[in-house]
């Protein structure tokens, strides 16, 4: 660019240029028109954020049950397995893993609905499996919260119910197994007992027919079945009817059985007494929603407005200085 006589000559041979001060002076005479498109993004934006669905992120801390929480089901396990009954640290631990597989679960199926919901579960600390923080996205602070306190409370029933159901199952099979051996021991006792007062009965003949009718031995512990004629009519006599009197006679295992079968009759279950999960945190009230970001929305719709009335203005000046030169 070279000046002739105080004019402004541009050479066609030189490369286009461009000129700051003369793109600011284009923007500022459009200046209006810039913030007519920023006044119409405003607008925009402040529809966007009336009709637009808000996110609210409600969360809670849980870890494993107490021992108060199952105590019904840890007892019951005492009763009916004994010495081989999970401890319970066991029991809190594979209950609480039980929950956290369902709230997971959940998770996904709430996923993949036609309307999904967001429903997080994730590990306080990486890398170990409690506590765990649990949340949930909602359309309002409160609606979040409550939705979130209602899955934790779902999947805690769900899991009562499921271990209430193992448990009965668990109680019927154990009943049956109990009353199958006693009924086996007392089988075996009353078939002692027969065969002991056959045993005397057969004695007792011998003796009427050998005329014994007093003791011929002094020794009781020395006397055999094939002696035990010996003994004598009255003995005999006396001693079948007590033996035919006699209950059945048990060893301690039978009547170890038999408390338990007592035990388990009187146990006193109900699915709403076991808990899968304690409290660290409830959830809580968001005070901060997660979107739409209100000042975030008007920035950008300013920053967007002002780009679009930017390019219209320098846009319309550079056709009309074509138009010109054309």
């Amino acid at each position: 660019m070279t000046y002739n006589n105080n004019n402004r000559v541009t050479r066609s041979g030189d490369p286009e240029q461009i000129d700051l001060i003369d793109l600011i002076l284009q923007l500022w005479r459009g200046k209006w028109l810039i913030a007519a498109f920023i006044a119409i993004a405003i607008a925009i934006a402040a529809i966007y954020l009336m009709f637009a669905k808000e996110k609210w992120s409600s969360s809670s801390i849980i870890t494993q049950p107490d021992a108060a929480q199952i105590g019904t089901y840890s007892t019951a396990l005492d009763i009916l397995y004994g010495g081989a009954a999970p401890s319970l640290q066991g029991i809190q631990s594979n209950v609480f893993n039980r929950y956290n597989a369902a709230f997971s679960a959940l998770a996904g199926t709430l996923e993949n609905q036609e309307e999904p919901e967001t429903l997080t579960v994730e590990p306080v600390v990486k890398g170990q499996t409690m506590p765990l923080r649990v949340g949930y996205v909602g359309h309002s602070a409160e609606g979040a919260q409550k939705q979130l306190a209602l899955y934790i409370q779902q999947i805690d029933e769900q899991i009562g119910k499921e271990l209430y159901s193992d448990l009965r199952e668990n109680i019927e099979q154990q009943v049956a197994t109990l009353k199958n051996s006693l009924e086996n021991q007392e089988e075996i006792a009353q078939e002692q007992k027969d065969l002991r007062i056959k045993q005397l009965s057969e004695s007792l003949k011998y003796a009427q027919a050998a005329g014994v009718t007093k003791p011929q031995i002094q020794q009781t512990q020395d006397v055999t079945q094939d002696s035990m004629f010996l003994l004598g009519t009255d003995a005999l006599s006396v001693m079948v009817e007590r033996e035919a009197s006699r209950p059945l006679t048990f060893g301690g295992d039978y009547y170890g059985k038999k408390q338990r079968l007592l035990d388990i009759d009187k146990l006193q279950l109900d699915a709403k007494s076991i808990h899968a999960y304690r409290y660290v945190m409830k959830p809580d009230l968001p005070i901060r929603r997660d979107s739409p970001k209100r000042a975030i929305v008007l920035i950008l719709s300013v920053l967007l407005g002002g780009l679009i009335g930017s390019g219209v203005v320098l846009g319309r000046n550079a056709m009309r200085n074509y138009q010109r030169k054309a």
